[in-house]
């Protein structure tokens, strides 16, 4: 049993939005369409959903799946199941029914709530899983009624469920399930706890120089750990204001910076480069953005000249990390960015990186091994894997699958991955679970997945089929196979049908290959 002692040291995710809202209460903390909540409005509706959570029959230790798109009910039920100790499981909005169900099942979800345009996928899902939801809720962003058989998150939000009770939370109790692809066909369930995060906020405020005094608009998916955790959780941390738009659109983004008189903003290259691209970039007013951040891949060089020319009061920092991180790791400042462009940087406050053969021994600057990091950020594994996570920990180290060197000054420079993955647009595709897609289109002999450059995505995914003997494919009807059965960012965009695949001695294919010969043939 815990401690008084325990109690008093006690700080979890679910104590950060009461400790603002003590210094900050009526301090904008939160703005998603025409809702604007201050820090004491923001920490009394979680306490009124969390009271309700409650009162639904919801413990410590459950598990709550979240499938929806950006809106403000999002860090409500992140704080929310926080303070009950239950666990929070964000789902990609973009998966299908299939995938969603795998998720539900693997994490033995005991309440499933919905953004009502997603239901339809969401009653796919349930209808696949297992079963172990026992109860489901709506969130209501559009004129929609609440279906037969679900609850509305609005009841949640403005009924009156008593107090909350007072649940203890201790360091290493998981908080968080973040589901990520990695290498293999199936997604891994990542554990985060509440010294994960917690050390990882502090990690971003110090390394990425964020203030209670930020505005920051928040468009990336906060499914994600990037959005939630680098970014809007620390802004709740530290007691700055959240602008939450339903997604990266530019004309949006611009029209929000300029009436909310933002200062910081997220974006990966691809939508850097969208804004600059936009024909409403230079008629819009963006002096108050003094602040940006980027991740996911590096900014090319002549983005950064760009940049630098059309926003010159901006300061940007690099985030390199991993779900497993928390994410962050290293990070790379704007005193850097001139001069180490493309470069992840150094290890932020509370991280340590090496590079390792494969014999997990150090190597000397320069050299190219795996990236390993040691930090109270990491995980503590992944669900249900005990043999993933006995080799992601190998010797007391998180092996983070990339490849890349230390400079003699001690800058990460990440090379290739080692995982076999892809990055598009942010969102990482495991190409054998596409690849298993393909196998399963009748007359598919052979197959390779493998990413692309992409002048927008930074990275696509990319396919060469070897039919089987006697038969004729077409590439489309491959992509429409493919696209009935897997999110819309891991369909190939490109597919190209060969009479063989390149392979070494010992039968392994060869994709470096492919992906020459692909650059070649386009």
């Amino acid at each position: 049993m815990h401690t008084l002692v325990a109690t008093t040291r006690q700080q979890t995710l679910g104590d950060l939005p009461r400790r603002s809202a003590a210094r900050f209460p009526d301090k904008l903390a939160i703005v998603h369409r025409d809702v604007r909540l201050t820090f004491a409005e923001f920490d009394a509706v979680i306490d009124r959903v969390a009271a309700a959570l409650h009162a639904e029959g919801l413990r410590s230790g459950d598990r709550l799946a979240l499938f929806m798109h950006n809106c403000w009910q999002f860090p409500v039920l992140n704080f929310a199941t926080a303070r009950l100790g239950v666990i929070l499981v964000p789902i990609n909005f973009m998966l299908t029914g299939s995938e969603v169900a795998y998720i539900l099942d693997d994490c033995e979800a005991d309440v499933f709530v919905v953004e009502d345009a997603l239901v339809p996928v969401a009653e796919q899902a349930l209808a696949e899983s297992k079963g172990s939801v026992r109860l489901r809720a709506t969130i209501p962003l559009g004129d929609t009624v609440t279906p037969d058989g679900w609850r509305s998150m609005t009841d949640w939000a403005e009924g009156e469920f008593g107090s909350p009770p007072d649940v203890f939370g201790a360091d290493d109790d998981v908080v968080r399930i973040m589901y990520t692809s990695g290498t293999e066909s199936r997604p891994k369930g990542v554990m985060l706890t509440n010294r994960s995060l917690m050390w990882q906020y502090i990690s971003c405020i110090v390394t990425g120089g964020m203030s209670s005094d930020d505005v920051e608009v928040h468009a990336l998916p906060l499914y994600h750990c990037a959005q939630l955790d680098n970014f809007l959780s620390t802004d709740i941390y530290l007691g700055a204001t959240s602008i939450i738009v339903d997604g990266p659109d530019p004309r949006v983004l611009l029209r929000t910076i300029e009436a909310e008189k933002v200062t910081n903003l997220f974006c990966p290259p691809t939508v850097w480069i969208a804004l600059l691209q936009s024909p409403d970039f230079d008629g819009t007013d963006l002096r108050s953005l003094r602040k940006g951040y980027y991740g996911a891949s590096p900014l090319p060089v002549e983005i950064l000249r760009e940049m630098n020319r059309r926003l010159p009061g901006i300061r940007l920092w690099n985030f390199y990390g991993q779900t497993e991180m928390a994410s962050l790791a290293t990070a790379l400042g704007p005193e850097d960015q001139e001069t180490r462009g493309g470069s992840a940087g150094k290890p932020a406050l509370n991280v340590e990186t090496r590079i390792v053969d494969d014999r997990d021994l150090p190597l000397p600057a320069g050299e190219v091994g795996e990236i390993v990091h040691r930090s109270p950020h990491a995980a503590v594994g992944y669900l249900g894997q005990p043999e993933k996570t006995a080799e992601a920990f190998a010797g007391g180290w998180f092996h983070s699958g990339d490849l890349g060197y230390l400079d003699d000054d001690g800058y990460l420079w990440v090379v290739d991955r080692k995982k076999d993955m892809i990055k598009t647009g942010g969102e990482n595709v495991s190409t054998r679970e596409v690849e298993e897609t393909l196998y399963e289109f009748d007359g598919v002999g052979e197959a390779a997945v493998f990413a692309v450059p992409h002048p927008r995505w930074i990275e696509a995914v990319a396919a060469v089929v070897v039919p089987s003997a006697g038969v004729e494919l077409d590439e489309q009807d491959i992509v429409a196979h493919c696209r009935g059965r897997l999110a819309g960012y891991k369909v190939p965009k490109y597919v190209l049908l060969a009479e063989s695949l390149p392979k070494n001695p010992s039968g392994k294919i060869l994709k470096r290959t492919l992906r020459d010969q692909f650059r070649l043939s386009t």
